[in-house]
């Protein structure tokens, strides 16, 4: 088992989960409004930086990581768009 963690623009968290949906992803938890700074700037929520992203989390089968991951990289590239995708082996899951 793998968890994922996605951060996305939050004005495209619903097109995150409809990817999810198409794949087969029927378990994840949403932080949404995160604030925070990077290489895609100041996303703080504020008059001065007014972005914000999603932050999700769902833990997979490694074979359904790549097609999701092929599938994320599809849609960044068509709507210029940019999305982090960070993985983690799980042991357990009480």
């Amino acid at each position: 088992m793998k968890l994922l963690m996605i951060i996305v623009d939050t004005e495209c968290r619903e097109e995150l989960e409809v990817l999810f949906k198409h794949n087969g992803v029927s378990a994840y938890t949403e932080i949404p409004n995160t604030h925070g700074v990077g290489e895609s700037g100041v996303r703080m929520g504020s008059r001065a930086h007014p972005q914000t992203s999603s932050i999700f989390f769902t833990v997979l089968d490694p074979d359904q990581i790549g097609p999701l991951g092929e599938k994320l990289r599809a849609y960044c590239e068509a709507c210029d768009r940019d999305m982090k995708m960070v993985q983690w082996g799980v042991e357990e899951v009480l």
